[in-house]
């Protein structure tokens, strides 16, 4: 597999053992092959850089977890982490979505204090929407500040219900009302992908990442729109631990992407977005 010289994997966890063992990821857990049992409390920095070097990853996003119970890999941990490999790694924060003035005021100080390159939230997890009004100043927010907003649209893997993630009409909303947000659904939208495409196509900053998909199982509207006027709104990601960056690569070149397209889905779209070096 040839791949360019900057490769950004848009969506990683680096986590941590009682993370891993959430209730919540049981059934990620079962596609892992994983017991919980087994897991450490603390997971080795190598895990995660190892991963990454075997897929020739230049930079990866790590991302925080914030739910309704509170930090589940907290805004600190994640920028500390990235802090002992910062040619490797950039931060994405997560915050209260239930608390918006202490959210807006967190993700102040991540970006701000910590570094961080863009907020995170997940609809199913908190089972809100993206247009509910909890998330409006952090909207406001994110653009002040310049950062990506990214979430995850499509079906929730864990036990959860998946409305939250159809991107029709919830992100059409968000786009629609704030058009200087930039926007990354991550996880391609499934089984709604020609909903998430179509905000692709209309918004100028509506992006989708891959992760948690193999190449090999990306829907064909999806290959289509990467080959074609979307080679420019289409970002890889692995959603590390769940998938490895390798096996999200293996088959890339089934899609049959020109060198432009393969280029600014690997690495370019991601730089741009994001903001990243290299």
């Amino acid at each position: 597999m040839n791949t360019p010289a900057f490769v950004v994997d848009a969506w990683i966890q680096h986590p941590t053992g009682p993370f891993l063992r959430d209730p919540l990821f049981a059934t990620l857990r079962r596609w892992m092959g994983v017991e919980a049992d087994a897991l450490p409390d603390v997971i080795p920095d190598a895990f995660t850089l190892g991963a990454l070097e075997a897929a020739s990853v230049s930079v990866a996003l790590v991302s925080a977890w914030w739910g309704p119970a509170g930090p589940m890999l907290d805004n600190d941990h994640v920028a500390a982490f990235v802090g002992r490999y910062p040619d490797r790694l950039a931060s994405v924060a997560s915050v209260d979505l239930a608390r918006p003035m202490d959210a807006v005021r967190e993700l102040r100080r991540a970006v701000r204090s910590l570094g961080m390159r863009a907020l995170r939230i997940l609809p199913w997890l908190w089972g809100l929407p993206p247009n509910d009004r909890r998330y409006y100043p952090l909207y406001a927010e994110c653009i002040e500040l310049d950062v990506p907003f990214c979430l995850q649209v499509g079906h929730a893997g864990p036990l959860r219900p998946s409305e939250p993630g159809r991107p029709i009409p919830y992100l059409d909303e968000v786009a629609c009302e704030f058009p200087e947000l930039r926007i990354v659904g991550g996880h391609i939208g499934y089984p709604w992908t020609t909903e998430m495409i179509a905000l692709a196509t209309k918004y100028p900053n509506v992006y989708i990442d891959t992760s948690a998909y193999k190449a090999s199982r990306y829907p064909p509207e999806l290959v289509s729109f990467m080959r074609g006027h979307g080679r420019h709104k289409v970002l890889f990601g692995s959603n590390w631990p769940m998938l490895s960056p390798v096996n999200c690569l293996d088959n890339l070149d089934s899609l049959g992407l020109d060198d432009e397209a393969r280029a600014a889905f690997l690495g370019e779209n991601a730089r741009r977005v994001f903001k990243l070096g290299g």
